[in-house]
């Protein structure tokens, strides 16, 4: 799924966000990934499955994939049963409160082509869980991409419309976030990503939005978030080093045992650097480390999660970080 460039012109640089890697403007619906280390249009998610981006161009294949691989577990799993079932009528002997399987041998005529001894059982009933548990995973995920496709909305959409609800609670403001690609109705959201060709409607830079809505609703809400976010951020000085492990088995059995469930990157620290946290868990937090012009060369922005023990609030955060919290709506 290659990038392609957004034409700029005025409202790149008000309404449009910057992406400094790939060092162009990100056009609507776009977001920068880490692993592939470029923009991807309409971006839904990495799926280390694939190997790829689930985007724009593939949207549609990704999705009839999580619908296909189900049905194929289907089918599989109805061999399974039938073939244990076949193979297991002549050896079970029922008794006086005992069931018993005599798997030495069928006693039918002919003998089957293939043995089904005690390990062709084991292997066939492991297979089947592999099936089944496939069937439901899989099929949950295909359930909640068939969700935001009726909404005409991505993964990362939907967590920026709950962002931008939270928003607007914490600072009590009297507006309202209307999802600027929401057709209004679940067909003509359908068809923005099926089509009978194959081919995706659009050319995944300019989109149909609500007539009620600004071409750059949703850029201006990123926006307002990433600026709430630095609002909100706080400075953390490093107390103790941490070596990026995933599951550091020095920094407290809590903090093992609670690691984030992410893809997200863990970063080394090292005692007397700064982080500037922008988020966090009970045991972990998450920001990005304030980095010196010269310090690494040819690296913009270091972030990850790192865990809580090792680091310390800042005097002057810790007194100015009390000031927002008065503002945060009861729940």
């Amino acid at each position: 799924m290659r990038k392609k460039t957004f034409q700029e012109n005025s409202q790149d640089s008000m309404y449009l966000q910057y992406c400094k890697v790939c060092q162009a403007y990100k056009a609507p619906r776009s977001h920068h990934c880490r692993k592939c280390n470029r923009c991807v249009m309409k971006m839904d998610h990495h799926c280390p499955w694939i190997n790829n981006c689930c985007g724009y161009q593939n949207h549609a294949s990704f999705t009839l994939f999580l619908l296909l691989a189900p049905l194929g577990c289907i089918h599989a799993a109805f061999i399974f049963v039938m073939t244990m079932y076949t193979q297991l009528y002549n050896r079970l002997s029922f008794g006086w409160n005992t069931v018993k399987i005599d798997m030495s041998a069928a006693r039918r005529d002919p003998l089957p082509i293939i043995p089904f001894g005690l390990a062709a059982f084991a292997a066939t009933l492991f297979a089947l869980g592999l099936a089944l548990g496939t069937t439901i995973a899989v099929g949950m995920l295909f359930f909640i991409q068939m969700k935001i496709i009726l909404r005409n909305k991505t993964s990362i959409e939907s967590w920026i419309e709950e962002k931008a609800k939270d928003r607007i609670q914490y600072y009590q403001l009297d507006e309202v976030f209307v999802f600027p690609y929401d057709m209004g109705s679940r067909w003509k959201n359908f068809k923005q990503v099926f089509t009978w060709s194959g081919v995706p409607e659009g050319d995944g830079l300019a989109w149909p939005v609500r007539k009620d809505c600004h071409p750059y609703s949703l850029t201006i809400e990123q926006l307002k978030q990433k600026a709430d976010k630095r609002v909100r951020s706080v400075r953390y000085r490093v107390i103790e080093d941490y070596s990026g492990a995933c599951c550091p088995l020095n920094k407290g059995i809590k903090t093992f045992f609670t690691s984030p469930c992410t893809e997200e990157p863990r970063i080394r620290l090292q005692k007397g650097e700064f982080i500037l946290a922008t988020r966090g868990l009970r045991y972990w937090l998450y920001g990005d480390k304030i980095l010196d012009d010269a310090s690494v060369e040819g690296v913009s922005r270091i972030r990850g999660w790192f865990p809580r023990n090792c680091v310390e609030k800042c005097p002057c955060d810790a007194e100015t970080d009390q000031a927002p919290e008065g503002e945060k709506k009861n729940r």
